[in-house]
């Protein structure tokens, strides 16, 4: 896979983003944006609306579609382009490194704040060819209820964010939660392998007895990862674990959570049989073993606990609304600077 070209974000001003978010909002309801609409949108000119988005479908942030209709669809280099944006004017984050990693469903890079630390940033690409049918395993959407690729991306990456936010907070081994934009979330970035590259562990009955004593605090706190794998834990040369990837989390509640609950153990104890030659000889239990102390499935409207299934991201709407405020504002301070370096070329004109 190829790094995060972002060679062009830098030269693009504030009517370029206008036109691309003017696409982004079109596709709230049309899977491709007719011209005209994007010219209504972008409030610009037919002529230099027509002429930028020839020119970010040049950079392929946006995609030509003439069938039925002649219109443009935001690709993910696009929406890449709007949340570093966003992103950037947060002071979240101030270059793009090296990837690090991919799956099925993300992208992993190194970016640098501004202050310069080197933190993690997660891009959430729901919709690939080995995820489509993540609309069936996972409840981002209601029943009946449809929506781009770009659009579960963004639920996906809202939903990491909140439930590393909750789990940080409340002393879980996970990444520090930094920002979140549309599919972009930043994090800390974690200093370890992941465990399915390490081939051999100096204790493997404590690191064992260590998940398993963190997949049971999980539980007690009313939630179920439900893809405790070796791909999601990281651990370092102190063989200290850190959980990654949250977006599949329900709630102990759950029709289904004893067997969400069996296949993590059960995928761990398969995996330190097969790799390191450890069995053990007692695993945990969500009956007998775990016992509920706390209600973080109801803070986080975890999937499963029927009282909240009806508000699940409810707030998503309240958070658009801002980060469209704040892309609005963004884009009148570039105006604000592009028309006072008119004004100042204006007088040097004069003065000449």
């Amino acid at each position: 896979m190829p790094n995060l070209d972002v060679k062009a974000l830098r030269y693009m001003g504030a009517d370029e983003f206008r036109v691309l978010t003017a696409v982004e909002m079109g596709m709230k309801n049309h899977e491709v944006v007719p011209t005209a609409l994007i010219e209504s949108i972008s409030g610009l000119k037919r002529g230099g609306a027509f002429k930028l988005v020839k020119q970010l479908c040049k950079h392929k942030l946006v995609q030509h579609q003439s069938k039925g209709y002649d219109g443009y669809r935001l690709t993910f280099k696009g929406y890449d382009y709007l949340g570093l944006k966003a992103l950037s004017k947060r002071n979240s984050v101030g270059a793009v490194g090296i990837q690090i990693g991919v799956g099925k469903e993300s992208d992993i890079f190194t970016v640098n704040t501004v202050e310069g630390v080197e933190v993690c940033l997660k891009l959430h690409r729901l919709g690939r060819t080995c995820f489509r049918t993540v609309k069936n395993n996972r409840d981002y959407l209601k029943n009946n209820q449809a929506a781009s690729w770009l659009y579960l991306s963004r639920l996906s990456a809202l939903k990491e964010f909140a439930f590393m936010s909750a789990l940080h907070a409340k002393g879980f081994p996970v990444p520090t939660p930094i920002d979140v934009n549309r599919h972009c979330v930043v994090m800390s970035l974690s200093h370890g392998y992941q465990m399915n590259s390490v081939q051999l562990l100096r204790h493997p009955a404590k690191v064992f007895d260590t998940l398993m004593q963190l997949i049971c605090r999980l539980a007690s706190y009313g939630l179920i990862h439900c893809d405790f794998n070796e791909f999601n834990l990281l651990i370092d040369d102190e063989e200290q674990v850190t959980l990654i990837d949250f977006p599949q989390m329900v709630s102990t509640s759950h029709i289904n959570a004893k067997y969400y609950f069996d296949r993590d153990v059960e995928c761990m104890r398969a995996f330190f049989k097969r790799r390191f030659g450890f069995e053990a000889a007692e695993v945990p239990s969500l009956d007998a073993d775990v016992s509920r102390h706390h209600d973080l499935d109801r803070e986080l409207a975890a999937s499963g606990w029927t009282a909240a299934a009806k508000a699940d991201f409810d707030s998503l709407a309240a958070l658009e609304a801002r980060a469209v405020e704040e892309l609005d504002d963004d884009l009148g301070d570039d105006d604000g600077d592009d028309d006072e370096e008119e004004e100042e070329d204006d007088d040097e004109g004069n003065d000449s």
